[in-house]
């Protein structure tokens, strides 16, 4: 059909493929109207609209601490059906579960005390398949997940258990549920953790990943629960809606939909299309919530095919070659913080005199600065190693927010075909949009939604506001004992790398195991010359080594293992330590960098110190890192030129105001993505 294309902002003109979300009237939820609405399959939820004052009420008191009572309350009542369930035999529990999923496919488990006794169960399964019986936190978590809340739990508190009790319960309906992981990795490692509880559930269950061919889509969607990625999900679901739509332009189709409605038929007169994969969008437990319906909200998803233009081809590799000449300050002004740039009068008259051996149109005014503006772009701001890969002579992207490659997207608006220019490689046509969404909007259309995530209390406002999901945290089973050193700012990246060396040789000799995050390829490249130099053994997982991903985190908790990661060691790892590292004092983190993000830090260190088991954790940060640089320039050549001044709590102050500036920068741009879905829903709704 097409290949996926990823847009560093959204845009709207490529946006209006998605469907109506809002009606021209307000509906109540007990109108005939709202029920067509609510079962229509591709029209996501109408946004509701409160006042401001209650708007910011709720944002904020949502998650208060009597909704968390709740739960714990709930989560000893279930506890409390432990020993009854304990002494039924093999089959007397196999027909226990059974009657069970008899009254969720009937009853949908409404009541609390249904969905007690039905937790209890499925966590009696648990304990027999898994070996694992649930903590009361986990009990809480997974009662909330099935009321549709947003969960915080504390990193190493085994969500991974608790997303797959509630996705049990949800998928006793009958309608499917979509387990939604941060990567394929993790979705194809706990799909397979969690199939014999599955199984002995009454229930299937079926990993999709990138790599899954179409054939087997359809099985993997018509399972009872189906493990797979956001990407995944939401390329399917445009892929569907495509494919239904060449169905409806068939002669005669749409007369044969309006007789099936006015007969009431319940099957439509048009069979469906053999493309179609998915059954709907009923339910979606999402695992590293924070990551999925925020960090990636900004990035609308595009399904594209393939163009046929000779002459732009050309284009591009003229407007490179000539790009080189161009210099800074001088013909275009570089602004890192949003990542843009902008000619001076001078780059105009330049790009006027070297544009003129551009082929055909591309002479023309407009076109001519945008294949510059393009080829600038790729040379100054898209660096390889960060930002992509070069792979079998293939630009790669990379995932800044998991440290992954994405070989199946592609850059927008012709940014790709520069990069490819700018590298010399063959440079593909430009592609076509055929149909586009967003993933907050793609979100809404689920009609049960949950999430479970380390790190959303700072942000409930946001999901509140987005997903209308209220968000609670729940207590740690155990106490957290991890030592957390404060940041430690030097002044360059060379005084950095020695430190993290310094550090990391310290802890090795004591026989702790240490993981050493970085912030891209290059970053963590770099460090392990350094460790080399150092003669520490070590090993580097990044997107270049992602093959090895699993072998690498099986190792990186024993004693005097030195582990050198992206982000790919952050979400969802979980890292065992060996034996005696506890004694030792358990695993140490060092950050290397600050990210855009605090979750994302939150993260990283959520790797130390899990489920009541010791760890330590600390920063090294410099002046020269990207997050300064990009958010708070100014500042950091003040802070630069006044360093032997300045006190460590006021650079540590600096770090944070970065941050801080980078975050609000980020939480506006996904606000605008949802102005702009409402904006849309408003004009093409009747």
């Amino acid at each position: 059909m097409g290949t996926l294309a990823a847009q560093p902002d959204f845009d709207r003109t490529a946006a209006t493929e998605g469907s109506a979300q809002a009606t021209a009237a307000p509906l109540s939820r007990q109108s005939e109207a709202w029920r067509a609405l609510a079962h229509a399959p591709d029209l996501g939820k109408p946004p509701r609209h409160a006042d401001a004052a209650y708007e910011w009420f709720a944002s904020k008191a949502v998650g208060a601490w009597p909704l968390s009572r709740r739960y714990r309350r709930l989560a000893r009542r279930v506890l409390a059906l432990e020993s009854e369930l304990a002494g039924l035999s093999a089959a007397a529990f196999q027909f226990h579960l059974r009657s069970w999923q008899t009254q969720a496919r009937l009853r949908r488990l409404r009541t609390a005390a249904d969905r007690v006794r039905a937790l209890a169960a499925v966590r009696e399964a648990g304990r027999r398949t898994l070996g694992l019986s649930a903590y009361p936190a986990q009990v809480a978590a997974a009662l909330a997940l099935l009321d549709g809340r947003m969960t915080e739990m504390a990193t190493g508190e085994g969500k991974t258990l608790v997303a797959a009790l509630a996705a049990v319960c949800v998928g006793w309906g009958g309608r499917g549920c979509h387990v939604i992981t941060v990567n394929d990795y993790l979705a194809q490692r706990d799909a397979q953790w969690a199939l014999p509880l599955f199984s002995l559930c009454g229930l299937t269950a079926a990993p999709l990943t990138g790599d899954t061919p179409p054939p087997e889509r359809a099985a993997a969607y018509a399972a009872d629960i189906t493990y797979t990625t956001q990407k995944e999900a939401a390329a399917d679901h445009l892929r569907d809606r495509l494919a239904r739509r060449m169905a409806r332009d068939r002669p005669g189709s749409m007369l044969a939909s309006v007789l099936a409605r006015q007969l009431g038929s319940p099957q439509p007169l048009v069979p469906a299309h053999p493309g179609v994969v998915m059954r709907g969008l009923e339910a979606a437990i999402v695992d590293e919530a924070d990551s999925v319906l925020l960090d990636e909200a900004v990035t609308p998803l595009i399904i594209s095919g393939q163009g046929n233009d000779p002459g732009r081809t050309q284009a591009f590799a003229l407007a490179a070659r000539h790009a080189a000449r161009l210099r800074p300050d001088q013909h275009f002004q570089l602004d890192l913080r949003h990542r843009d740039l902008r000619l001076t009068r001078a780059g105009r008259s330049e790009i006027d005199r070297l544009g003129r051996d551009l082929p055909g149109p591309f002479r023309g005014e407009r076109f001519r600065h945008e294949m510059f503006h393009q080829a600038l772009t790729a040379r100054h701001l898209y660096r390889r190693g960060d930002h992509y890969v070069v792979q079998e002579g293939k630009v790669v992207i990379i995932d800044q927010a998991t440290g992954r490659l994405m070989p199946d997207r592609n850059w927008r608006a012709g940014l790709h075909q520069a990069i490819e220019a700018k590298e010399n490689l063959e440079i593909n046509h430009l592609q076509q949009t055929l149909a586009s969404i967003s993933f907050q909007r793609f979100f809404r259309h689920y009609r049960h939604l949950a999430g479970t995530t380390g790190t959303a209390w700072n942000d409930r406002a946001e999901i509140w506001r987005t997903y209308r999901l209220r968000t609670i945290r729940i207590a740690t089973h155990r106490p957290c004992r991890r030592q957390h050193h404060r940041t430690k700012p030097v002044a360059s990246q060379e005084a950095k790398w020695a430190a993290v060396v310094a550090a990391t040789a310290q802890h090795h000799a004591a026989g702790r195991p240490a993981l050493l995050g970085t912030r891209s390829v290059e970053d963590s490249e770099t460090l392990s010359r350094g460790l080399a130099a150092a003669g520490l053994p070590h090993e580097v997982l990044n997107a270049r080594s992602h093959e090895r991903e699993a072998d690498i985190v099986a190792q990186a908790g024993q004693a005097g293992r030195i582990t050198v990661a992206t982000n790919m060691a952050g979400r969802g790892t979980d890292i065992k330590l060996g034996p005696g590292v506890a004694e030792l004092g358990g695993l140490v983190v060092i950050a290397t960098d600050r990210h855009e993000s605090p979750r994302v830090d939150r993260q990283l260190r959520g790797r130390a110190a899990r489920q009541g088991e010791p760890g330590i954790a600390l920063e090294v940060t410099s002046l020269d890192d990207h997050l300064l640089r990009r958010f708070a320039p100014r500042l950091r050549r003040l802070a630069t030129a006044c360093r032997p001044l300045l006190p460590t709590p006021a650079l540590r102050v600096l770090i944070a105001f970065a941050q801080h500036r980078a975050a609000r920068q980020t939480a506006h741009q996904r606000r605008q993505v949802q102005l702009q879905d409402e904006h849309l829903a408003e004009q093409v709704g009747f």
